[in-house]
């Protein structure tokens, strides 16, 4: 006999007719684009700054083989978002088989995706004095968590 609970069949939670793992996605995308947006300006700090990694590099760009106060900043939260964002998707991932509430799963995969949007520019371009960047890291840790 079929169970005729309310509950939905392990095949359907990985389509697009399940609104959580939509939400899923979107976020997953939207913090792919965020990290590769970082990227970008990690790139563009080093041509400001002439400042370069490789001999290679330094030579193309006739800049020097440099460590930048600015480019170390940008990546050292794009090595913070490498420690956390793919823990986020694994948990997740694993979190859409609980059959969570649609409301609390919008407001955790939302959350954690505003809350990293929210720590790369208060760690990149807006600097803004602790404990800010720690609470945001401390809130999708949490949700992570959760």
């Amino acid at each position: 006999m079929q169970n005729t609970t309310n509950s939905m069949s392990s095949e359907a939670i990985l389509t697009l007719k399940n609104p959580i793992f939509c939400v899923y996605l979107i976020c997953s995308c939207l913090l792919v684009i965020k990290m590769m947006i970082v990227s970008l300006l990690t790139i563009y700090k080093r041509l400001v700054h002439k400042a370069y990694l490789s001999p290679e590099d330094a030579d193309f760009n006739k800049g020097q083989v440099a460590v930048h106060t600015a480019v170390e900043r940008i990546r050292r939260a794009h090595l913070n978002d490498l420690e956390n964002i793919p823990i986020f998707w694994t948990a997740g991932f694993a979190y859409l088989w609980t059959k969570p509430n649609i409301i609390l799963a919008f407001t955790m995969y939302f959350g954690f995706t505003i809350v990293r949007i929210f720590h790369t520019i208060i760690y990149t371009i807006l600097v803004v004095p602790q404990p800010s960047r720690a609470i945001l890291f401390f809130s999708g840790f949490l949700i992570t968590g959760y």
